[in-house]
């Protein structure tokens, strides 16, 4: 019995570590795509339904469309309505690939790791490798499932488990809650989901049981969202909770209805894993169609009676933070140096929280945001002035020629962030301010545009982040070409906004100065953001000393 469950968890333990494998594979490749396909989520209702489902499919995963929500939610971009349109489309498309995952398709398992495994192990560029990645991830994912299929094999005629399904069968709820418990621990429905079908499968478990594991399985993700979300921003807030209260509510119902209407005493076809999958499938479609026409009156609740929680003298945790630049660390150059890039992430951070909101003050000309990021910019001038000053007073003629380069480019990199601030403060808000005394609109297209550059922005600013700590050449090398792509972007909007302007389009033409200089501000906050990529690229002999075609 010890092996046999010895084999069960590193089953179970396979297929969680297969489903986040293809997660982060399909986010590492495509994140831009992804993040682009969910910035122009807000056109209706319908259409963010379709995206979250699509990109559930995509990830394996509604946990991961939640985060990335609840980032666009918490830069303003993306109104709550149709963040949980957005939801409940994902819900579905992670029971779709649970059902899918869930047939047996162990003959797909060899040539899937072969083909995984030369892609990643042959590819050449980042995304050839991910799409290994991806392919090993599926791979992995069918081969723990036959894992679970061969460990609980023994467990079929085990008094021991036949007397804990006697008793769920006469406590579905306990069952219940014992599935949303696991699933919220174990941070996957989709694993969950399919655990639960393959026992179902193996003949383990009756429906009834399989049922009250599913809802709860349900239940249990939509908690994984909302854990995720406590403490943050209150915009993101309020869609995890929205989301809850539709999938969560909407899991008790059922299993109310099911007690009530003895369901699980029909003659059903199929085994028991394919009844759990039908079920899981059509409860999050039932959630979607019964909730889609309902997702603005739920918004407006949430906006309502979910409210941010304000202590007493509006006290500032960030602030109590003590410096990591210390004297002490003089001594220790690399500890020195170590202590600037933690408090050069933390200056970027503000300088984060700066951009996040941007577009939405831009819509709504809320002025008390405004004199926060103000307030925001006099910390992140400080900041800037504190690391050059550390960073001088260092003894450079004991440092190494590395030591000294990347000093250098703290330095430099400090001095980039706090232009940016400069930027977001000193020009974006001013705009934002003209926009709303104006009273002036974008016309549809330029805010499509707008707010995809922005996100494209933000998102570089994370990677930017990750090559300041990694030094990666590779990841500097993506934030280069990511410079490039914003350039192509700049181009391509300013050439369609004065086709707009040619065509006669009287917002385009009011609001002409306000799109180009907010669409040129970003496209400097991205510039001075690439500019870390640079340096490490010129300092392992990676960049060409000019673009410049040599004259003959």
């Amino acid at each position: 019995m010890y092996f046999i469950a010895v084999h069960l968890v590193a089953a179970i333990v396979l297929l969680l570590w297969a489903v986040r494998m293809v997660r982060t594979a399909v986010e590492r490749a495509y994140s831009v795509q992804l993040k682009r396909l969910l910035a122009h989520a807000n056109r209706s209702r319908i259409g963010a339904a379709a995206a979250g489902t699509a990109m559930a499919v995509a990830l394996q995963s509604s946990t991961a469309v939640a985060a990335l929500a609840s980032s666009f939610a918490s830069g303003g971009l993306m109104e709550g309505r149709t963040g949980l349109a957005l939801m409940l489309g994902a819900y579905l498309g992670s029971a779709l690939v649970a059902s899918l995952l869930s047939f047996d398709l162990s003959l797909l398992t060899p040539p899937l790791i072969i083909a995984g495994g030369a892609l990643f192990l042959k590819g050449q560029s980042r995304q050839t490798k991910q799409l290994g990645r991806m392919v090993l991830g599926i791979a992995f994912v069918l081969l723990s499932l036959e894992m679970v299929g061969e460990a609980t094999a023994p467990w079929r005629e085990s008094d021991v488990l036949g007397a804990v399904i006697t008793y769920l069968r006469g406590d579905l709820w306990t069952g219940f809650l014992v599935a949303a418990l696991v699933t919220w621990m174990s941070y996957s429905s989709v694993a969950s989901v399919l655990v639960i079908i393959t026992f179902g499968a193996a003949g383990l478990i009756p429906f009834a049981v399989a049922a009250a594991f599913v809802l709860g399985a349900n239940l249990g993700g939509t908690l994984i969202a909302w854990s995720m979300t406590r403490g943050g921003d209150i915009r993101a807030a309020r869609i995890a909770m929205g989301a809850l209260l539709f999938r969560g509510g909407a899991a008790v119902l059922c299993l109310l209805l099911f007690q009530i209407s003895q369901a699980h005493l029909f003659d059903l076809p199929g085994t028991v894993g394919m009844q759990a999958s039908v079920l899981h499938i059509a409860f999050n479609l039932a959630v979607l169609l019964v909730g889609l026409p309902l997702t603005g009156p739920v918004a407006r609740l949430m906006d309502k009676h979910v409210t941010a929680a304000t202590a007493e003298g509006d006290l500032n945790v960030a602030r109590l933070r003590s410096t990591a630049l210390l004297s002490t660390s003089y001594r220790n150059t690399d500890a020195a140096l170590a202590s600037a890039t933690r408090e050069l992430l933390r200056m970027s951070e503000m300088v984060e929280v700066m951009l996040q909101p941007v577009m939405e003050i831009f819509q709504s000309g809320d002025k008390p945001a405004i004199r926060r990021i103000k307030t925001l910019e006099t910390e992140v001038d400080q900041a800037n002035r504190e690391i050059k000053l550390f960073l001088t007073r260092l003894d450079w003629t004991a440092m190494d020629p590395a030591q000294a380069r990347r000093a250098t480019n703290l330095t430099n990199f400090a001095i980039s962030l706090e232009q940016a601030g400069d930027i977001i403060a000193k020009q974006l808000l001013k705009l934002a301010e003209q926009k709303a005394e104006r009273r002036l609109a974008f016309s549809e297209q330029g805010w499509d545009e707008l707010t995809t550059l922005h996100a494209r922005v933000l998102e570089n600013m994370q990677l930017a982040l990750n090559v300041l700590v990694s030094e990666d050449t590779e990841s500097a090398r993506q934030l280069v070409a990511e410079k490039d792509e914003i350039g192509i972007l700049e181009r391509q909007s300013m050439e369609q906004h004065f086709g707009r302007m040619r065509g006669g389009n009287p917002t385009s033409i009011e609001s002409s100065d306000l799109h180009l200089e907010t669409v040129h501000a970003l496209r400097r906050i991205n510039s001075l953001l690439t500019s870390i990529a640079y340096s490490i690229l010129s300092d392992n002999g990676e960049l060409l000393r000019s673009r410049l075609v040599q004259s003959g």
